[in-house]
């Protein structure tokens, strides 16, 4: 009965989850991403954390927060010895 149904539907057992795999979102820069994966997407001045989301069978970006984070390296300076 399920392979009946999947034949009228034009589609098999199986079939929804490959085209979920091959479902990336692309961001202004041309770079594309993997359902799930987040990135920072920058429209003029402003900048927010956003991941690849799938919505009634489209693929979006949903917004997670203001602002991107950002990687600080912070340098000790330490006294010179002789």
């Amino acid at each position: 009965m399920i392979a009946l149904v999947s034949v009228f539907a034009g589609t098999s057992p199986g079939m929804s989850l490959a085209a979920d795999a091959m479902c990336t979102c692309r961001n202004r820069d041309g770079s594309k991403l993997e359902l799930g994966q987040t990135t920072c997407i920058r429209v003029g001045d402003i900048a927010y954390l956003a991941r690849c989301e799938k919505e009634l069978n489209v693929m979006t970006w949903r917004k997670l927060r203001d602002e991107c984070p950002e990687a600080r390296l912070s340098v000790a300076v330490l006294p010179l010895t002789q």
